[in-house]
Order: C-alpha cells, then sequence, then structure tokens
C-alpha cells in the first residue's frame, strides 16, 4: 500500500481554500455541504460572479496570515506564484495543518482523492497523485453501483450504535448482527427512506442478538476455489465468502493477490503442502476446520484452482457433513482452463481434438496410476496435473500406448500469474524437457494436437505475427 487514506472529521474543523482558478473552486466545491468552517483566499483576483459556486464562503482578496491559519485542520493552495504557495504552506504547517499545494504532490502532505459523496458515506479512490484521471474513472465505475439510500443505512446504524455495543457485548457476535442488519430488509426499508420501519427490524434483529444462548451458535464452512492464482478471475462468490470470513485456512497455491482480497483482520491459517512435504496432514486440516466451525466461525478453505479438480475437496466435504456442519462450496476456475486460455490453447477443437481429459500425474500413495494406454488416442487432450516430476515416465507409458513421438506438448508453469512460463515441445522429448525448466512453481502438463496451438514464450502473439 502506497498511500494510506484516513477518514478526517470535519465537525468544527477549520478549512482553508487559497486561489480563485477552476482548481481553488474545485476545492470549495467539496466542502460547501460539510459541517467545516470554510475560509476562502483569492490573492490572485476574484473569479466570474457566474463561476463562484452557490453558498461559498465570501472571498478575502489576499494571502492568508498567521491568524488566518491558526486551528486549520485542512488548507489547499491553488495560486500562481509557487514561492507564494510555498510560503504559505510554511506558516500553515507550523501552526499544524496538512497542506495540498495542487498539482505538486512531492509538495503536499496529502493527496485529494476522487470522492464518492453520499453525506454519511464517503468513498474515496486516491493514486497516489500520479493519475487522477483513472481514479475519477475508477470513482465513476463505483459510484453507478453505490445505492443512492446508503447514507440513510449508515445515518440509523449510527443512531442505534451504542445500544448495540451495550446490548451486544461480543464483538463476533455484535459483527454479525450489522451483517444481518446491512445485508437484510432492515437496510432495504432504510435506502427507501421508511426510517420507522427499518428501526423496527432493527430492534428486532437487535433482541434476537442479545437474547442468550445456551450453547454458541454454530459457524459455516465455504469451501473455495481461489483459481490460478490471477485475483480477477476470483468468482463474485469467491470475493464475498473472502470478505466475510472469520478464519481462512489456504494452501500454499493460493497467491499473496487473492489473500489481500480478503478481510484485513480475518484470521489466516496456512495449511500448504508441497510434493513430498505435508506438513499438515489432511485429517488435521479436517479437524481444524471442524473445530473452528464449531466454535461459531465463518471458515473459509481457499485452495488454489478449483477445490473439486484434484483438490480434495470432496474429502472436506464428505468430512463437514459428517460432522454436521453447514457447507457451501464455491467453484473456482480450474488451473487447465486458465492455463490454456493464457496461452490460446484449445482445450478441444473441431480440427484436432474431439474430448478433454483431466488426469493427475501423481496418485496417492499406494493408488492406482492412470490407465495411460487409455489416454494415447489421437484428436484427445490430456491436461496432466501434478505431472512434471513424472514427466519421463508418463511420456514413455504415451508412447508405449501408440501415441505418436511427435505429438505436441506444452508445459506451463505459474499459469495465468505475471511469472508464467510457457514452454512448447514434443512427446518424445518431455523428460528432457521439464529437467530443463528447472521448475519452482505450480506447472500443467498439455499433450496432444492442440497443444501446437500454444503461443509460447519463445514464439509471438497470433497478433503480432498478422502485424
Amino acid at each position: 500500500m502506497r498511500v494510506f487514506l484516513a477518514s478526517i472529521p470535519l465537525d468544527g474543523a477549520r478549512v482553508v481554500v487559497v486561489g480563485s482558478g477552476e482548481p481553488a473552486l474545485a476545492k470549495l466545491r467539496l466542502f460547501l455541504d460539510s459541517p467545516a468552517e470554510l475560509l476562502w483566499f483569492a490573492p490572485d483576483g476574484l473569479p466570474s460572479p457566474l463561476e463562484i459556486p452557490a453558498g461559498a464562503p465570501a472571498p478575502v482578496t489576499r494571502r492568508p496570515d498567521f491568524a488566518d491559519l491558526i486551528d486549520a485542520r485542512l488548507v489547499f493552495i491553488a495560486v500562481n506564484d509557487i514561492v507564494k504557495a510555498h510560503a504559505v504552506a510554511k506558516t500553515a504547517r507550523a501552526l499544524g495543518a496538512q497542506v495540498n499545494i495542487v498539482d505538486q504532490p512531492d509538495s503536499s502532505d496529502f493527496h485529494t482523492p476522487a470522492l464518492i459523496d453520499r453525506d454519511e458515506v464517503v468513498v474515496a479512490v486516491a493514486t497516489g497523485g500520479s493519475a487522477p484521471i483513472l481514479a475519477r474513472d475508477l470513482r465513476s465505475r463505483i459510484e453507478g453501483v453505490l445505492p443512492q439510500g446508503v447514507a440513510s443505512v449508515a445515518r440509523l446504524a449510527g443512531d442505534l450504535r451504542r445500544t448495540v455495543k451495550e446490548s451486544v457485548p461480543d464483538f463476533m457476535a455484535r459483527r454479525r448482527f450489522w451483517e444481518k442488519a446491512f445485508r437484510g430488509p432492515a437496510a432495504d426499508l432504510a435506502a427507501e427512506g421508511r426510517m420507522a420501519e427499518a428501526r423496527r427490524e432493527m430492534v428486532r434483529l437487535l433482541n434476537a442478538a442479545a437474547a442468550p444462548h445456551e450453547t454458541p451458535p454454530q459457524g459455516l464452512v465455504h469451501i473455495v476455489g481461489a483459481g490460478p492464482g490471477d485475483p480477477e478471475l476470483l468468482t463474485l462468490k469467491a470475493l464475498r465468502a473472502l470478505q466475510d470470513a472469520d478464519v481462512i485456512i489456504h494452501d500454499r497455491l493460493v497467491s499473496s493477490e487473492i489473500l489481500d482480497r480478503a478481510r484485513r483482520d480475518a484470521r489466516r491459517i496456512y495449511v500448504g503442502k508441497s510434493r513430498g512435504d505435508h506438513s499438515v496432514p489432511q485429517d488435521e486440516i479436517e479437524r481444524l476446520m471442524i473445530e473452528e466451525a464449531r466454535a461459531g466461525h465463518r471458515v473459509v478453505r481457499l485452495k488454489g484452482g478449483d477445490p473439486f479438480v484434484f483438490g480434495r475437496g470432496g474429502e472436506e466435504l464428505e468430512a463437514m457433513r459428517a460432522a454436521g456442519i453447514e457447507t457451501i462450496v464455491v467453484p473456482g476456475v480450474t488451473a487447465a482452463l486458465a492455463c490454456a486460455a493464457s496461452t490460446g490453447l484449445p482445450l478441444t477443437h473441431r480440427d484436432h481434438a474431439q474430448a478433454v481429459t483431466f488426469v493427475t500425474g501423481q496418485p496417492k500413495p499406494g493408488g492406482v496410476d492412470a490407465d495411460w494406454s487409455r489416454l494415447a488416442a489421437p484428436n484427445h487432450t490430456l491436461a496432466v496435473y501434478m505431472g512434471a516430476g513424472q514427466a519421463e515416465r508418463i511420456a514413455a507409458d504415451l508412447l508405449a500406448a501408440g501415441r505418436d513421438g511427435a505429438t505436441p506438448v506444452v508445459v506451463i508453469e505459474n499459469g495465468s500469474r505475471p511469472d508464467q512460463r510457457v514452454v512448447k515441445g514434443r512427446l518424445d522429448r518431455l523428460g528432457a524437457l521439464v529437467a530443463r525448466l528447472d521448475l519452482t512453481g505450480p506447472a500443467l502438463l498439455f499433450i496432444g494436437e492442440t497443444a501446437a496451438l500454444a503461443v509460447s514464450d519463445d514464439q509471438p502473439a497470433l497478433s503480432e505475427v498478422a502485424a
């Protein structure tokens, strides 16, 4: 995080704007409806009367002096003479004010974000002063989905906040009350302006939350697919589960960018595994999920890719059902789909592949290996998970079953991520290809005619070829 957006109370605050051009007028307009004491100085002369915002304070046609800046909390300076701007800034800072010199981000104590003002609710988007137009564009997108009546919801919550805290002293129970309140009929009624009905519904929820329980309420488990690592490939349902979670139990393949989308105060428990290193056994992971849910927590079991595609999600779901824990499965974009799409590799193709099979190259210890002789047919794409360590054996089994040695293959490491690597070859050289790559991240093998259509790291993209 390069910048921190603080929420500054404006009740009783003094805000000073210096300047008379459009940048200064824009700052004036920001504070016209706020409870702040607003002072305006126009040392460069007054703008046209038609340009002065309605309700603006009377302008003073000089620079602010020491007395004007006493108790100022925020000072915005937009004057033509940068030397004079810095002189005003020096005085304001000496008196404890935070200063913004318009279009001088390196000389400012703070930058003005792009704001969505809904009275009680203010949303800000900031780029550290480097890309204000981008911030405005993002603001417009957010504004389109933000309900107009959200301020009424916040206002009602503010009225009841102390009562709720006194009635429901437990932090977790209190948070669940607010979530029900903000996501149910009470919020809808408040957003429509039906405040009396909304208050009654809030009070009903509060009475239920404050009632003594003989046993703590049981929590909920979400088994969530995190996708291949690109946070933009998270489903909306997965994102909501992450932002509601009390506890996140996550694997090694879950990227930090995905975890950054989770609620900041959620407890995170790492149970990652790698080939030959199962630091947390599967039965211990399941016991942990049950224990956290029975403590009343909302648990997200976060798994790379899709939890039901070589992710042991089925085993975990069975364990939760046996324990009587309510469980919701949230599918994710599995690695085969993401890796193929990121390289332009079609898993099926009318001319090259009439079938696709997802297969693991690493059966469980003592388990039955895949029947490679049944997977060696032409016009058939194989997406091999956990196959890098067994690449030479897999190739040998397919060749022995009759697959052509010239069959195209692709190895994709860290698929869909910024550090993705894509290397193409042929089946009879697959073992040597994988050995030469010295893989350090998760990798998938694609075997079949469609692999020839993938764009590799040493090959230009189709758009470049066309150009």
